[in-house]
């Protein structure tokens, strides 16, 4: 007999465990058995009087009659015709196109059974082309319940095989309405798993439920043993549905589990509470605020401002659309720590977003930003950025700053997380653009604070990710979310432009450019890469292996931002002031670029997507971005966040090669018809899939979800966390429910476990 927890070479042997250990990395009986179908196989419908379907998928069992090889007519090999006797009074044809392969197996007067999708070549005249088959042994009734010897091709011998055991093939097996098929590898195809889940489910111990029946019962779930049988062998569409069901909720729960005790865990550490002053520097800034905040900054300020207070770390998701006004949010909450004596980091994934937040937040707080200098203000802090391109002596001096105390707000890109970097009293860290940094990183940042202290976390995003939205749906974070635009704002529309088709309209895109420049407004030009001499397009890199040349290889087919730069120089925007902004560019001249731009000394900025986030230009109005198939969901959306800033509406033009009717140009327009940056995360989330919600990955390539999905199984998610949390506030640690704590414990092993620890 064997249990969840036995490993598989003790009941496959060491063969198949192995092979399943290097195909799947499974390694006991649980594993495998968590290896959900893909899908099932039917037989297909019976062959009946009525000539079936095109393209309908039937299985017939018969006689051959007559087999006849013959060459194909363009390439070379054979085509073997083979007529079955059903005895329905019409002999079906067939079609193997690897005739000299099968005509030794597949002859005259053997019985067969064939399984395949039904082909018309002409009107009232189909046959199977190139079928799985088996062939069938003799009996005096051609009644046969097994038999040893397995002939065949295709997926029906992969099946008899499956079926076979200690007494030959069990053809009742073969007969089943569900067949399990299975992810499979070239090394371990799904009829080997069939075969080793039939071996192991034949060996099963009963299985305690870790679920409460009065749980099963008030959701009508099956027992868990009986779902683990039912998902692998159905006997009806019905078991399918309530196996999946039951093992659907399974991983809900084991996911709520780990993030109820994590939030239990979190919810015991200490912090320093800081409560807002009416006498600080908070205060002051909101006298000298020159406009009114909307009712949703002011909610949102309201629920950060609750969780500063406390004493215990805040650990909350700020989320809202580009321009909704998150830094004004993000700023009042760092001068709440200010004010109680603490330092703030605000991380930010680029130099160009670090530099803009270090100038926008010190032209917001104006004299309140300038402690130390004459004339500063009595409750004023000082504000200093820390970036890997600042000379020497301005780093020294920022460093200095950060250690003593004398800055109550530190700006930085990844700078911040070196060793060097130390803080006098870290009582607060805000994470911008948050999916741009590891958890490693975020966590390296919020260990610089004072022995024994846990500094409160703030993570902002305009458009989440992925994996954001898993971690959010999952409950790992408190969410704020602001949905109103600050009033000013002015509508975007944007158009995809499809160059290939229409490159008229790409001329009409330059001449609108020109346009708004005349009428005293700006306009931003996107360029997926920099140059030829980027890591991708260096010989050697491309298709052209040895002695391949560059000018062998395939160009590349997107249009670089050097070469964008000079075209639109000496084309179409001779007349106007053009600049280039770029990431390798060094930091001086792109602050200059930027600072330029900023002041209206640049008409047209081509660019990179070192614009993506936080650049704030109010007098731009136009976006071109090229080859804008190149740029996902997130990114088209953050790009298209920096027009319309200001008084006069946004257009941006999204051009491109892509083939209309294709997924691409799906997204394109996708992203086109709407500005709504959640519902654009969701058609992220639809395509990229959650990602490994409990480990490193963010896209969707690793998942360790297996049934649920995070947009289609809200219900059954929320009501995993409603279970979990008052299992957990009941039971920390699960001492007393061992089956739940083994659950937990088989959704993330525990590297994943210490990595969701810090995030």
């Amino acid at each position: 007999m064997a249990t969840l927890g036995d490993r598989l070479d003790h009941i496959l042997g060491a063969k198949a465990a192995d092979s399943l250990a290097e195909s799947f990395d499974m390694t006991t009986v649980e594993d495998l058995l968590r290896h959900y179908p893909l899908r099932y196989a039917t037989h297909g419908q019976p062959l009946t009087e009525e000539a079936p379907e095109d393209g309908a998928h039937i299985t017939v069992i018969g006689r051959i009659t007559k087999t006849d090889l013959k060459p194909m007519r363009n390439r070379r090999g054979s085509l073997l015709k083979v007529l079955l006797d059903t005895g329905s009074g019409r002999p079906v044809d067939v079609t193997f196109f690897n005739g000299d392969k099968v005509k030794y197996v597949v002859k005259q007067g053997v019985r067969a059974m064939m399984s395949g999708t039904v082909s018309y070549w002409r009107p009232g005249s189909w046959n199977l082309s190139h079928p799985g088959y088996l062939i069938l042994p003799e009996t005096e009734d051609e009644s046969v319940s097994s038999f040893t010897k397995v002939r065949g091709g295709g997926d029906l011998r992969g099946l008899a095989e499956s079926a076979k055991g200690a007494g030959g093939v069990d053809v009742s097996f073969m007969e089943r309405e569900f067949i399990p098929v299975y992810p499979a590898t070239a090394k371990v195809q799904s009829w080997d798993l069939l075969a080793c889940v039939r071996q192991v489910l034949e060996q099963l111990d009963p299985i305690d439920d870790p679920l409460p029946e009065q749980t099963r019962a008030e959701r009508s779930l099956l027992k868990v043993s009986d779902a683990l049988r039912l998902i692998h062998l159905p006997e009806h569409k019905s078991d399918i549905d309530q196996a999946r069901e039951r093992l659907r909720f399974d991983e809900a729960l084991a996911l709520q589990l780990v993030l109820a005790e994590r939030r239990h865990e979190v919810s015991g550490r200490a912090a320093r509470p800081c409560p807002p002053r009416t006498d600080g520097i908070g205060a002051a800034f909101e006298k000298k605020l020159p406009f009114e905040l909307t009712d949703g900054q002011q909610q949102v300020i309201s629920e950060i401002s609750a969780d500063l207070s406390l004493a215990k770390p805040m650990h909350r998701l700020l989320q809202g659309e580009v321009g909704s006004g998150k830094t004004i949010v993000a700023l009042h909450a760092m001068l709440q720590v200010v004010d109680s004596g603490q330092q703030c980091a605000l991380l930010a994934p680029t130099e160009v977003l670090a530099a803009q937040h270090h100038r926008s937040l010190r032209a917001m707080l104006g004299e309140l930003a300038t402690a130390g200098e004459l004339g500063a203000a009595d409750q004023a802090t000082k504000i200093v950025l820390v970036t890997g391109s600042m000379s020497a002596a301005a780093k020294r001096a920022a460093l200095l700053d950060a250690v003593t105390g004398e800055a109550g707000i530190v700006i930085g890109t990844h700078a911040l997380i070196q060793d060097a970097v130390e803080f006098f009293d870290l009582g607060m860290v805000i994470v911008d653009e948050q999916h741009r940094f590891g958890v490693e990183q975020r966590d390296a940042l919020r260990a610089k604070a004072k022995s024994g202290a846990n500094p409160h976390l703030l993570v902002m995003t305009a458009t989440p990710i992925p994996r954001t939205i898993a971690m959010t749906t999952l409950g790992d974070l408190e969410t704020s979310t602001l949905t109103q635009l600050p009033r000013g704002r002015s509508p975007i529309t944007s158009r995809v432009v499809p160059r290939k088709q229409h490159p008229n309209w790409v001329d009409r895109a330059w001449e609108r450019i020109v346009e708004e420049v005349a009428a005293g407004r700006q306009a931003y030009v996107v360029c997926s890469r920099i140059g030829e001499d980027e890591e991708n397009d260096k010989p050697g890199k491309g298709k052209g292996k040895g002695k391949a040349k560059t000018e062998e290889r395939e160009a590349p087919t997107t249009q670089a931002v050097l070469d964008m730069f000079d075209a639109l120089r000496a084309g179409p925007l001779a007349g106007v002031r053009v600049g280039l902004l770029h990431g390798r560019l060094p930091a001086e001249e792109k602050d200059q670029a930027m600072r330029a731009f900023n002041d209206g000394d640049i008409d047209v900025l081509v660019c990179t997507t070192v614009v993506e986030v936080g650049v704030d230009v109010p007098n731009a109005t136009v976006m071109v971005i090229v080859d804008a198939d190149r740029f996902g969901v997130s990114q088209l959306h953050q790009l298209r966040g920096r027009i319309g800033r200001g008084a006069h509406p946004g257009l941006c033009l999204l051009v491109t090669d892509a083939s209309p009717g294709g997924s691409a140009m799906a997204r394109l327009e996708a992203v086109a018809a709407t500005t709504d940056g959640f519902e654009l995360a969701v058609l992220d989330l639809r395509q990229r899939r959650e990602g490994d919600v409990l480990g490193s990955a963010q896209s969707g390539t690793a998942r360790s979800l297996r049934l649920l999905s995070l947009l289609d199984d809200l219900e059954t998610i929320t009501a995993a966390q409603d279970f979990a949390r008052a299992v957990v506030r009941a039971d920390p640690g699960l001492r007393e429910h061992p089956g739940l704590a083994a659950m937990m414990r088989a959704a993330v092993d525990a590297e994943r476990l210490e990595y969701l620890a810090k995030s």
